[in-house]
Order: structure tokens, then C-alpha cells, then sequence
């Protein structure tokens, strides 16, 4: 079958990619156990209650005089001394009301469709990083070609449905311009959805004309199904500043989805308790959802959430912790009551590709989907926190990606699968290898892992005593050796190449 991952056999059972790697076909993974309400009612109100508080008493301050505007002319109290602004609860339900619950999105591969809202899940390659890492290399900076391989890798592991912004910046090149060589390569070494960046209108806009080009539409076509997403971060505590907002206002005016995502960090950015962080959280990202609907109405928006806390001792940022694992919870509970669509992310803090990397992440991801995320952002990479894109850990996180995916299938309990004639076959104290009941399902019966080695430790031994770390190195090499790019007619490739030259040319060198 094609490069879409749709290959034959049993739903569930672990195919291989065309290099020999065992890997989940390609599906629009959902979560049919549902999400784990964490807080009652009761408690979740409170919550509600004093982020309103906290947006008609205290307000968020903004840095756009358009911004203001809009919040003015739609009966909140502004500020213009000090530009912040104050609504109520009725600005506040009058967006959630226009806010769609959920909403497709899809590149220039109508496969590769997937869903916001709902029971859906997708998994993000991680963004933002300045350095990248590997085994062998070592830690380096950002460059085009590190840029090149990770989405090379996104594309050739189902596990990944998006892209994120920029999984490493690319150095090398001006700041002011090197948005356009990061999206020609989300384009052309794969054919997924992607995350362009909002910092200001015209980079927004160069997201959305490029992902245009690439789908042989014109930009105005693209709000029937969306092709990018952003992410509007807010500076807490209630700080939304220009650039944000101005490419937050681009993205609504094209019905281009925005994930409004607060960054709260408690002890710094909240208060020390979940419950005020979450409450402060929700405020912020109400604020920016109202927004996205004063522009635009009917606009998609994702309800953000990035809450964790710091190591009061060294005021280092901590993932994967109890507390951010709740914040994932709580923060899902919240988005299901206002009915939008939730981003979350599996972050760390390890500073290698290590066991406090792998337990934090399986922390963090457990959190994120028991609290019914709809995209996990940074996913997939994520190392140092945030602060490196590892090549190994990519692979660690595919592995675990697909052993969620994986557990998230659901049960079939049916006459073949009770399997009562094959008990009743086999003697007592005998044993099930060569049952026909196994050996039909020989192929199929259990996930295959890509990482994991399930020898015994003679075997292991003699193979060479590998651990986790030194395969994983062997799987992102041997992956982008079997890397196949997905096809585009020569005329897009022209075409985007074009826009790219001539957005260089307008820009200049200088930052704006």
C-alpha cells in the first residue's frame, strides 16, 4: 500500500514501514475509554468562578490598540492607560457559543485528514527548540539540515499526526526569514499539517499561503477544511502582548485554528497551589478564546494548557510531575464544560535521554490523555526542557506514542476472541504455542515493539549487550536511510520555491 501507513491485516497489529521497522499504521487515533474526571463539580466551578473573577476585576493587559477596540466595542472596560481590559461572564459565553467544538484539519494528503475535538488524539512533533541532540553528535544548535531530518523522521513514523513550529530554528539563518525555509521543508520532506508561527501578522500569513500553494487552492479556500494551526502563548501572569495578537487576528480571519496556551509555571508565573494556576490558566486562555470570536466568529480555537511548577529550590522549570499531571486532568475537564478542543503537551526536564526522561514522560502523557487531550503537543523529541530536540528521544517517544495508541484500541471480547474451545483443547498443565488458536493470530496477537528488546539476557549478551539508548540511535539512522519523500508535482515545488524567494525579497535581511 501507499506511504499513508494503510496496510493490510488486523486493526491493531504492529505493521512494518517499507525500511523493516515495526511501526502502528497510520489512523486518526481516539480515546473510547474516556477521559478521567479528576475534580467534581463542585470544585471545577470554584475554579470557573474565580477565573471570571479574575477577568472582571483584575483583567488581561494587551499591547494592541485593535485589541482593545474589539473588547470595547463589545461591552468590556478598558484601560488605555495602562491597556488592560476587563470583561464579564457574557462576553465570555457569547464566544464559547460561536466556538466550534471541534474542526478537521488537513495538508495536501487528504489521508492524512485528522480531527480536533471530540474522542480524537493526535501527537505533535516537538517545537521550538534552539539545540538539537544526538547520540553521536552531540548537543549542537539549531540548523537547516537537523531541521530537514526530524521532519523527515515525522513523516516516516505514523505516530506523528502534526507538526509542530519549528522543531529546531535553524541558526544559520535570519531571524526574520527563516520561518519560509522551515515551511518549504514541512512541505516538501513531508505531507502533514503543521504548526506555522504567530509572532506577527506575516509570518502568519506565510503559513497559510504556502500550505495554499502546496494544496492547489487559493488562501480563502482554506478555511472550509484547515491546512495550519498556531499557537498564541500568553505571557503570565495576564500579559497578551502585540505580535501575538496580530497574528492571532490573521489566523481568525482565515479561519485558521488558534491554540490559545497560557505558560504557567507555579512559583513563578502563578502562585505556588494547583488550584490558583489553574483558575489564573483558565482566565488567560478564556481571554484569548473571546478574542479569536470578536474577530471572527465560528473561527476554530483550541483550549491551550501548559501548567506545571518550578523546583522552588533552584527556580528550574519541572515536568512530568504530579502536579503537572493533574494540570492535565483538570485543565481537560475544564475545555470538555466550555465545549472546545484541548491541547496539552508530555513534557520533561531530563537533561539526557535517561530514565527520569522516559518516567517523566510517561507521567506527563498519561496526564495529557486521561485528561482528553485532542493534540499533545511535543510529543515527540521533546528533551532538556524544551530547550533541545533529541534524536533518541524522538525514538523513545514513538515508542511510547504507540503503545498508547495501541492500549487506547479497544477490547474485543467475542466468541473467537473468549477462545473457550481453544481452553478446553489443551490439556491441563500443558501449554499454548502450538495451539491453532495461537498460531492464526502468531502475527497479529500483540503489539510488536520498535524499541524494546524482550530477549533474554544471554541472547542479549551475545548480541552485543545494547541497551535502549544505543538502539534507539540505530532506528533513527536506519529510519532516515528508508526515508521515501512524499511526492509533489514539480509545478507546486516550483511554486512554493517561488513564494519563498520572493517573501525574501520583500522581508530583507534587517529584522522588521
Amino acid at each position: 500500500m501507499g506511504r499513508d501507513g494503510r496496510r493490510g491485516g488486523r486493526r491493531g497489529g504492529t505493521a512494518r514501514s517499507a525500511g523493516g521497522i515495526p511501526q502502528l499504521p497510520w489512523t486518526q487515533t481516539r480515546n473510547p475509554h474516556g477521559p478521567f474526571p479528576l475534580l467534581d463539580e463542585e470544585r471545577l466551578q470554584a475554579i470557573h468562578d474565580t477565573s471570571l473573577r479574575i477577568l472582571s476585576e483584575s483583567g488581561i493587559r494587551v499591547m494592541s490598540r485593535r485589541v482593545a477596540d474589539l473588547f470595547r466595542d463589545a461591552g468590556g472596560i478598558v484601560d488605555d492607560d495602562t491597556m488592560t481590559i476587563r470583561i464579564d461572564a457574557a462576553i465570555v459565553d457569547a464566544a464559547l457559543a460561536t466556538a466550534p467544538a471541534t474542526f478537521d484539519m488537513v495538508a495536501r494528503n487528504p489521508a492524512k485528514r485528522i480531527t480536533m475535538g471530540g474522542d480524537a488524539i493526535n501527537f505533535g512533533l516537538v517545537a521550538g527548540p534552539p539545540n538539537v541532540h544526538d547520540a553521536e553528535r552531540g548537543r549542537r544548535v539549531g540548523n537547516q539540515s537537523d531541521y530537514d531530518d526530524f521532519i523527515k523522521l515525522a513523516h516516516h513514523f505514523n505516530a506523528v499526526s502534526m507538526i509542530g513550529n519549528q522543531v529546531c530554528a535553524p541558526m544559520e539563518k535570519p531571524a526574520n526569514n527563516r520561518h519560509l525555509d522551515t515551511y518549504l521543508s514541512n512541505l516538501v520532506h513531508s505531507d502533514l499539517t503543521f504548526h506555522c508561527t504567530a509572532i506577527g501578522r506575516g509570518r502568519a500569513m506565510d503559513g497559510i499561503e504556502m500550505m495554499a500553494i502546496s494544496r492547489g487552492i487559493d488562501p480563502a479556500d482554506m478555511a472550509e477544511v484547515p491546512g495550519v494551526i498556531t499557537i498564541i502563548s500568553v505571557n503570565s501572569p495576564r500579559l497578551l502582548d502585540e505580535a501575538m495578537t496580530d497574528g492571532l487576528i490573521a489566523m481568525a480571519e482565515h479561519g485558521q485554528p488558534v491554540t490559545i496556551t497560557p505558560f504557567t509555571l507555579m512559583g513563578a508565573m502563578t502562585p505556588v497551589t494547583l488550584a490558583a494556576a489553574l483558575a489564573q490558566q483558565n482566565a488567560e486562555a478564556l481571554f484569548g478564546v473571546a478574542l479569536t470570536q470578536l474577530v471572527k466568529p465560528g473561527a476554530p480555537v483550541m483550549y491551550g494548557a501548559f501548567t506545571s511548577n518550578v523546583d522552588l529550590r533552584s527556580g528550574a522549570p519541572a515536568f512530568g510531575t504530579p502536579e503537572n499531571t493533574k494540570a492535565n486532568i483538570v485543565a481537560g475537564q475544564l475545555a470538555r464544560r466550555y465545549r472546545l478542543p484541548y491541547r496539552t503537551s508530555n513534557a520533561n526536564a531530563s537533561n539526557a535521554v535517561d530514565l527520569q526522561a522516559t518516567y517523566e514522560t510517561m507521567m506527563s502523557t498519561w496526564g495529557a490523555v486521561l485528561g482528553g487531550a485532542n493534540l499533545i503537543y511535543h510529543a515527540a523529541g521533546w528533551l532538556e526542557g524544551g530547550l533541545t530536540a533529541s534524536y533518541e528521544k524522538f525514538i523513545l517517544d514513538v515508542e511510547i506514542i504507540q503503545n498508547m495508541k495501541q492500549f487506547l484500541e479497544p477490547m474485543k471480547v467475542d466468541d473467537a476472541e473468549l477462545g473457550l474451545e481453544a481452553i478446553k483443547a489443551v490439556p491441563t498443565g500443558g501449554h499454548f504455542f502450538d495451539s491453532p488458536h495461537t498460531m492464526e493470530r502468531y502475527e497479529s496477537a500483540f503489539y510488536r515493539p520498535m524499541l524494546s528488546d524482550w530477549t533474554n539476557h544471554g541472547a542479549w549478551e551475545a548480541a552485543g549487550a545494547k541497551d535502549a539508548l544505543t538502539r534507539a540511535t540505530a532506528l533513527w539512522k536506519q529510519a532516515l536511510q528508508d526515508y521515501e519523500a512524499p511526492s509533489m508535482d514539480p509545478a507546486v515545488r516550483e511554486a512554493l520555491e517561488a513564494y519563498v524567494a520572493r517573501r525574501k525579497e520583500a522581508i530583507g535581511s534587517a529584522e522588521p
